[in-house]
């Protein structure tokens, strides 16, 4: 049974992948003014700016991995097994060429065409826009196998091919005609490239050999050879000093001076690999490499011999990653120990803030001068570490032991290098064991000691400032078998010991007495501790799962499921989560507080490492044969996602892992049809009848009803705006001799100014709905009336419930019957006191003088001491807690 809608984790993006086997495609735009490298990376195309080596596009994906990738003036091509593909915008596919039979290996852009070569040596000449061949050129395999491809600069219609019989062929595209064949120097022919010069092309062999040859005059002008084996890449200098680089398949750069035809310095370690992609920046002193070790390098040659040095890069692990966590409080940066043997820093904000710590070394000195592939000082991979940002500035934070090894390092990461201390017992100090190796490591929050369990037994801790040993638990041996994990709680009270003979131990840190042994029902795999709430996750060797409580020292919760062993555990931010992954490719995440399973789903490649960033955003996974790191984003935080226990039955969803640009969110409301787990809540207007229940009103509503006319004195104008008395345009006179002025009469104010409000007031909708409920006993509709009132009309409302008002004393006995209908139900509590303590101010004289009403009062009265000595209670319960809890020492 599969669960309708998404699930809990949302595919986000991949970390740490810049480069693969495919050489890389070097473009310069026109209006940007600037140049663009372009590689292939598993199954999309990711662009960099060269400026700076930042991301600018990452393509759509395609349905396999790219195998071979070239570009002109405004598309990408890019092809996987026998279908070729190509790139607008960097991003999307805008044709698609289909017609070989088998896998394409060589592609070269040719104006208005594109041509491929298939591994069976059939030549296809593609035109761009309308998708079909122009041409197919079949060549025989014992003759002449197809190995490189270059269209020579000026040479209109014509591309050059090498063979791996070593004889090259130049030919006419347009006329489909064989112009002439170079005999060749008797090796495959591995890559070909234009010289700066006209009519000059540089010829790499299998055997180490370049030549430069004129393929006008048919005449070889000069000839080189490295010692590494095949040539892998070639490219020319073109801002003035005549350079030619040369790759090799174990990494290193030869660079060859044309003019005095001699080699000028080698780049020796360039890559750990073969080197895929090598070319010049046209005009500028740069270098673009690429490599399968998952590097992409700029090197300028700015310094004296020659030699170049890195300018920008972009690394990321060269053998899939190990071991995975979060490092720091923010969110911003996960460690990663590799296969490699190296230990980097990815960051989820920006790649420019990638850092990589090195590979652990036994001399460091000596392993410089021996170079990577001499190296025999290297350490094996890391198979675990932790770290802790406290006091990282001041010395190591990060301790780490590695496969079957004794001894575990310290790192700085604010130094970015391996640290100043390698740990080991002292008994073990002049020779190093076989069969003895480190198993588990922990560091203490204040980031002070380090805590390493051995695979006989023993448990001991360092100082990390100092790389002093400070103890070991037990007489000897913390466990008869090996130590399968250990955590130090969050202040340094207890250390947690779990052994393969099935026990679980609890140290005093300090003293180091044993001061709790339990027995598990299985041998432990991996512990993992929660140090603020105090849980500790087990994984069993029987695939299950049981969370044991730090406190009481007992098992609360056991999980089953998985059908494979646990690689890796995770716990949320705030405990009440456990994401755990396995060798039968799940990930499954656990409720702690109800102990069921909410979420699962499933994953191509088996997850080897887990990690939950510390603000609950992100969960990060590491997979079986991967280089990248894979963000999943938590749905929780900003949708709806049912979190309600999945079914005995239920069969989890393959889902692929995200790409390296976060995909845009699709719209699938139109698609789906909500299910009832995923319906909106709405909450009751109360949970239950025995509990008080506030209304949701703002506090402006009801608590300044007693202080009305307060406000209304203050708010008053001190005096009235006085209106001009209007002129008469002519003024009147009095008839007679001597012209007088009529005297201005004065009004005749006979009639009172007070008005009888009973005599005019009109019902209003309250009062109505009051009179109603006298005899029905539903004061639903006068309640919600009064709280749809602002507090001016609910004064004016509650003065007119009054006899002088045009009220009547029925209706003031129905409001209260109103309030005591609250107080019985318990809602709207703040809004009855409020009402009932306005009513009681305005109508004090009339309530004492009239019986029937100081009867309802008085029940209301009891009524309300009741509610309130049971609120009284329940505050003073609180407040003593909390008191307590404030005081009480830890």
């Amino acid at each position: 049974m599969a669960r309708e809608g998404a699930g809990l984790f949302a595919a986000f993006r991949v970390l740490g992948r810049f480069s693969g086997h495919v050489p890389h495609v070097l473009r310069y735009h026109g209006r940007h003014r600037e140049f663009y490298v372009a590689t292939a990376v598993g199954r999309s195309v990711h662009t960099y700016n060269v400026k700076k080596l930042g991301i600018v596009a990452v393509s759509n994906v395609l349905p396999q991995d790219i195998t071979c990738l070239a570009a002109d003036r405004m598309l990408i091509f890019a092809s996987y097994d026998n279908i070729l593909h190509a790139f607008a915008r960097n991003k999307e596919v805008v044709h698609t060429y289909e017609g070989h039979k088998a896998k394409i290996h060589l592609l070269q852009p040719f104006g208005d065409h594109v041509i491929s070569v298939d591994v069976d040596n059939i030549l296809i000449v593609w035109n761009i826009q309308s998708e079909e061949e122009y041409l197919q050129v079949d060549f025989d395999k014992a003759t002449f196998a197809v190995s490189a491809l270059l269209h020579p600069s000026t040479y209109l219609n014509k591309i050059l091919l090498g063979s791996e019989q070593g004889s090259l062929q130049l030919w006419n595209i347009r006329s489909n005609k064989l112009l002439y064949s170079f005999p060749g120097w008797g090796f495959a022919v591995t890559t070909l490239a234009q010289a700066p010069a006209v009519d000059v092309v540089a010829v790499g062999l299998v055997s180490g050999h370049i030549i430069v040859h004129n393929i006008k005059f048919d005449e070889t002008l000069m000839k080189f050879q490295q010692d590494w084996g095949p040539i892998t890449a070639i490219s020319f200098r073109t801002d003035g000093h005549p350079v030619m680089a040369a790759g090799s398949p174990v990494g290193h750069i030869a660079l060859w001076d044309l003019e005095e035809k001699k080699l000028m310095c080698q780049m020796q370690d360039a890559h750990s690999t073969a080197i895929a992609g090598m070319s010049f920046v046209p005009g500028e002193p740069l270098l673009i490499t690429n490599a399968a070790d998952n590097a992409l390098k700029v090197w300028i040659f700015d310094g004296p011999g020659g030699t170049g040095r890195v300018l920008r890069s972009r690394m990321g692990h060269s053998a899939p990653p190990t071991r995975i966590r979060y490092h720091g409080q923010n969110g911003e940066q996960i460690l990663s120990a590799g296969q490699d043997g190296t230990l980097q820093s990815f960051s989820t904000v920006h790649e420019k803030f990638n850092k990589s710590l090195g590979r652990g070394s036994i001399n460091k000195k000596k392993s410089k001068k021996k170079g990577l592939k001499l190296d025999t000082m290297a350490l094996p991979p890391i198979t675990a570490f932790a770290s802790e940002v406290a006091h990282q500035s001041d010395w190591d934070g990060i301790i780490a032991c590695h496969q079957g090894y004794i001894t575990c390092t310290t790192w700085n990461y604010q130094k970015t290098s391996m640290g100043a201390h390698k740990l080991r017992p002292e008994e073990f100090s002049k020779h190093k064991p076989i069969d003895i190796y480190a198993t588990a490591v922990d560091i203490t929050s204040c980031g002070n000691f380090a805590v390493i369990g051995m695979s006989t037994g023993q448990v001991d801790v360092y100082n990390m400032q100092s790389g002093i040993h400070r103890g070991r638990y037990g007489k000897g041996k913390a466990h008869e078998g090996a130590i399968r994990g250990v955590a130090v709680d969050g202040l340094n009270q207890l250390v947690i010991t779990a052994g393969s003979e099935g026990l679980i131990k609890f140290w005093k840190f300090k003293t180091k007495d044993l001061v709790y042994s339990t027995e598990l029902s299985s041998s432990p795999s991996v512990i993992l501790l929660h140090r603020d709430s105090g849980i500790l996750g087990i994984a069993f060797d029987d695939f299950s799962i049981s969370i044991l409580d730090v406190e009481t020292r007992k098992i609360v919760r056991t999980f089953s499921g998985h059908h494979g062993r646990i690689n890796d555990m995770t716990f949320s931010p705030d405990g009440r989560w456990l994401i755990t992954s396995s060798m039968d490719c799940t990930i499954k995440t656990w409720d702690l507080p109800s102990g069921c399973l909410i979420d699962c789903f499933l994953v191509d490649a088996a997850a080897v490492s887990l990690t939950m960033s510390p603000t609950g955003d992100f969960l990060a996974s590491t997979h079986v044969d991967d280089l990248g790191i894979y963000l999943w984003s938590n749905r929780s935080l900003y949708s709806l996602v049912s979190l309600r226990p999945l079914p005995a039955d239920y069969e989890p969803s393959l889902v692929t892992l995200p790409s390296t640009c976060p995909v845009q969110d699709e719209d699938v409301s139109g698609d789906e049809e909500p299910c009832d787990e995923m319906m909106d809540y709405e909450s009751p207007e109360q949970l239950g009848e025995q509990l008080v229940t506030l209304s949701s009103l703002p506090e402006s509503r009801w608590k300044n009803l007693l202080s009305l006319d307060v406000i209304k004195k203050k708010n008053k104008p001190r005096e009235p705006p006085k209106v001009p008395k209007s002129a008469p345009f002519f003024i009147p006179t009095v008839p007679g001799l001597i012209p007088r002025y009529v005297a201005p009469q004065e009004e005749n104010d006979t009639q009172s100014k007070v008005v009888n409000l009973g005599v005019l007031a009109q019902k209003s909708d309250f009062y109505i709905h009051l009179e109603e409920a006298l005899s029905t006993n539903e004061y639903k509709a006068p309640l919600d009336l009064l709280k749809s009132l602002g507090p001016s009309n609910i004064e004016l409302e509650l003065r007119g419930l009054a006899p002088e008002g045009g009220g009547s004393m029925e209706v003031m006995l129905s409001f209260l019957r109103m309030i005591g209908m609250m107080l019985n139900k318990k809602y709207n509590f703040e809004l009855a006191q409020a009402y009932l303590a306005l009513f009681l101010k305005l109508h004090l004289k009339i309530l004492s003088s009239e019986p029937k009403l100081l009867e309802e009062l008085s029940k209301l009265s009891v009524q309300l001491e009741e509610t309130w000595v049971h609120l009284q209670t329940l505050f003073n319960q609180s407040l003593c807690v909390l008191t307590y809890m404030k005081s009480a020492l830890l």
